[in-house]
């Protein structure tokens, strides 16, 4: 089976998925001005799609608190200082530094303008073409 989309509980999924197509290259593929004001964005390579939504019956998550380990979301970077530094220009909050893995990879965690945790990754071998 092939991933279709992975969803995120927001605040105002309008906000973020604007920031999100501005600043992370992603696509609205359907988007809606009704509640729950769903949005499916896609990544820049159209292989994958994020849902972000606010249902009222539902809390937001505080992903602020959430550790990086726990949970993040992992975008592929071709010059990881100049996305991050352009990113915290943006409104992201940096989480770390850029760190060098024991393969050479370059990881580094930011947090988008809402708190949720977004990694970085420029690698030195894809891990899908």
């Amino acid at each position: 089976m092939k991933i279709e989309h992975f969803a995120l509980q927001v605040a105002d999924p309008i906000a973020v998925a604007r920031w999100y197509v501005v600043h992370l290259g992603m696509t609205i593929q359907r988007g809606s001005k009704e509640p729950p004001f769903a949005h499916f964005l896609a990544d820049d390579g159209g292989q994958m799609l994020i849902e972000i939504y606010y249902n009222d019956n539902f809390d937001v998550p505080n992903q602020a608190n959430v550790p990086p380990a726990h949970f993040h979301l992992a975008l592929v970077s071709d010059n990881i200082e100049q996305d991050r530094a352009r990113l915290i220009e943006a409104g992201a909050k940096e989480e770390d530094s850029i760190n060098t893995q024991p393969n050479g990879d370059l990881v580094c965690f930011l947090r988008d303008p809402w708190g949720l945790c977004l990694q970085l990754v420029q690698r030195v071998e894809k891990l899908l073409v």
